[in-house]
């Protein structure tokens, strides 16, 4: 994209150069007209989707006047900006949160701002403790020993493929095992409940079979469902070691090539 889009994305990063520094850009389907020496790279959650229904936008780490990062969405056919607050998790402080968002709505009163918190459901919290556990953001955007942070950074890729692997383990364990088991326990419970019809009642152990072969259905659908949500939680790990990759290749180039 490089008409108006582009052209109101760059003014934008123009003012919003005036109070805060920019240390890295994500673009998707938009181009800088005057690119700052920063990284520049792909947006990888939007790539990897492969369809066109995400609006195009451009996303910045930002480096406020007391030293706390932010990540902003700029979109500019919604006139938005969300403030994400995922990816910085532990890089800033409630009060320089608030300022951020006073000082955007101050700035650009044409936008509408928002906020787009950590989700309990896709455990960014989770990701997010995965990924500082070997790399900080605040390294990977300004630490000065770029080969360690590279090392750092090649460990948390090399855990997310064994995260994968393992929910991939647990996808197979639930397709595989889930039918037979099912089978077996309608069997069983056919067989061995209907024993009981004269006693109990023939109602009683209908809802004695169904039961049984629902609640481990319902066993098995959690099961399944949190393999997924492994392999969803291990996909989002790697994008963000592969992130921080094409980040320390940009810092290294612009180090080069000033």
């Amino acid at each position: 994209m490089t008409g108006a889009g582009s052209t109101t994305c760059q003014q934008f990063f123009d003012t919003l150069g005036t109070f805060a520094r920019v240390l890295a850009i994500k673009l998707y389907r938009l181009r800088l007209e005057r690119p700052p020496a920063v990284p520049i790279l792909p947006c990888l959650d939007h790539e990897a989707m492969l369809h066109e229904g995400i609006a195009p936008h451009a996303a910045a780490y930002l480096q406020d006047k007391s030293g706390d990062l932010h990540e902003i969405v700029y979109v500019p056919d919604a006139r938005r900006v969300d403030v994400d607050i995922v990816s910085t998790i532990g890089e800033h402080s409630p009060d320089s949160h608030e300022r951020l968002l006073a000082t955007l709505r101050e700035t650009f009163p044409g936008l509408t701002v928002r906020v787009a918190g950590p989700s309990w459901l896709r455990g960014d919290r989770r990701v997010a403790t995965a990924c500082r556990a070997q790399v900080t953001l605040r390294d990977v955007l300004a630490g000065a020993d770029i080969d360690r942070i590279r090392t750092a950074v090649d460990r948390l890729g090399t855990i997310s493929s064994l995260m994968e692997k393992e929910s991939r383990v647990a996808s197979w364990g639930a397709r595989t095992v889930m039918t037979p088991i099912l089978a077996l326990a309608g069997f069983l419970s056919y067989q061995l409940l209907g024993t009981l019809a004269a006693d109990i009642g023939a109602k009683e152990v209908e809802i004695l079979r169904y039961g049984i072969v629902g609640a481990i259905g319902a066993f098995f659908l959690y099961y399944g469902l949190k393999a997924v949500h492994l392999t969803e939680m291990a996909n989002r790990v790697w994008k963000r070691s592969a992130e921080y990759g094409l980040i320390l290749n940009e810092r290294r180039r612009l180090a080069r090539d000033p």
